[in-house]
């Protein structure tokens, strides 16, 4: 038995998340991660900042995308001050996890 062929109707990202439980806390924990990073920018020095971005919350552990060796061992120095602006805005935060993004060879 052949079903009729039904156009698919495109919907934009927020309808996607309003229509889906599980995309909306994605959303959410996407949006918290980054309102923290935004929180504690000003503890990273301004040539670092384009260097960190805001990863998944894992429960009480946090990740920082961090391009690069040697902007991670600098954000690494600051991780207690870190995780300190974290706590005092309200966050249940106990670590920061960093994960090395590599920059991709040219071809």
């Amino acid at each position: 038995m052949h079903t009729p062929h039904r156009p698919h109707q495109a919907v934009s990202f927020s309808q996607a998340i309003d229509n889906s439980p599980s995309l909306a806390k994605l959303a959410d924990m996407a949006r918290a991660s980054s309102d923290m990073l935004k929180g504690v920018e000003k503890l990273l020095p301004a040539a670092l900042r384009a260097n960190v971005k805001a990863g998944p919350i894992d429960g009480q552990s946090w990740c920082l995308l961090v391009t690069g060796n040697a902007a991670a061992a600098k954000v690494r120095q600051l991780l207690p001050a870190l995780i300190g602006q974290v706590q005092a805005s309200g966050k249940n935060i106990t670590e920061i996890r960093l994960k090395v993004l590599l920059a991709q060879p040219r071809q």
